[in-house]
């Protein structure tokens, strides 16, 4: 599978590429700075600098004759999504420039948050925690409704990943996931995992047109 990923320098994005790659993916990983990419040069990998990915010329090009799609685009921090709304508006552009070149798959990664209530989760969670959570990223989670508005309104063939919080660790190589729902007692997941799930869902049929919550 040709498959192009954006946010390829990002904790999730650097496991996608990693994986992808050694799947037998060929990979064209779209960057802002090459060095931050941390991946060994090889036949299957192309870099792709894109400064604005808010500029569909320039977003063609790496997405002509691919099969899919994976973004792990996302802010940094609540101020950053404040100031500059990076998921919605880029994904806005990407979607509209895969309708041109015709390719119809994207997985992207979202938040638990933006997901309902998991059966099981306590009471002091779900009217504490959770609401703590949203007010204190309320605008992190705002642009990554607006990037999950603008996916489900496209034309492609579309699934949301939607992790816990996220942690710098080996992966396990599995984990639980809730098609339309949140894991029940997900917390958090390791970002090799969630990169995983990304590209599970790339050849997973019945994800698409959902939201997939994973947890470990």
């Amino acid at each position: 599978m040709k498959i192009t990923v954006f946010g390829a320098t990002g904790g999730v994005g650097r496991e996608v590429v990693r994986q992808a790659l050694a799947a037998g993916h060929e990979v064209t990983a779209v960057v802002r700075d090459p060095a931050r990419l941390e991946v060994s040069a090889q036949d299957r990998l192309r870099v792709a600098v894109v400064a604005d990915l808010t500029d569909g010329s320039a977003l063609l090009p790496v997405l002509a004759g691919q099969d899919a799609v994976v973004s792990a685009l996302g802010s940094a921090s609540n101020k950053h999504a404040r100031l500059h709304p990076v998921t919605g508006p880029a994904l806005r552009s990407v979607v509209a420039a895969m309708e041109r070149a015709g390719v119809g798959r994207l997985t992207a990664v979202s938040a638990a948050p933006l997901g309902p209530e998991a059966e099981g989760d306590g009471l002091l969670l779900r009217k504490v925690g959770y609401p703590l959570l949203r007010w204190a990223l309320r605008d992190l989670y705002a642009d990554l409704g607006v990037m999950e508005a603008v996916i489900a309104a496209s034309g492609v063939r579309w699934t949301v990943v939607r992790p816990p919080r996220l942690l710098n660790r080996p992966g396990a190589g599995r984990y639980r996931r809730a098609l339309d729902a949140n894991v029940p007692g997900g917390r958090v997941i390791a970002r090799a995992d969630v990169a995983t799930a990304l590209l599970d869902t790339l050849s997973d049929p019945s994800t698409a047109g959902h939201a997939l919550g994973v947890a470990a």
